[in-house]
């Protein structure tokens, strides 16, 4: 994939975690792609050490889901960071 279609990539998987965990999202644009791509290698690493799978090249269904379920952990990580942080100050 181009770097172009792994920051669109990035975008949408990011997006869809944001809409599917709940709570408030105060992350911008850059943020939700930074959340997405980080999801997308952590849900690739996780399916090919689970699964014994590689996640293609190609846009297709099964990778665009690994990708918004790492995108989900990854998003569950920072906001227990961020109100660990707000605790702390």
């Amino acid at each position: 994939m181009s770097i172009l279609a792994w920051i669109l990539f990035g975008l949408l998987a990011g997006a869809a975690a944001k809409l599917a965990t709940p709570g408030k999202h105060p992350q911008g644009c850059i943020v939700t792609i930074a959340v997405g791509i980080a999801g997308a290698v952590l849900g690739g690493f996780a399916g090919n050490v689970l699964f014994g799978e590689r996640v293609g090249w190609s846009f297709s269904l099964r990778p665009f889901l690994v990708a918004v379920v790492g995108a989900i952990v990854v998003l569950l990580i920072l906001q227990a960071l961020e109100g660990r942080h707000r605790q702390r100050y």
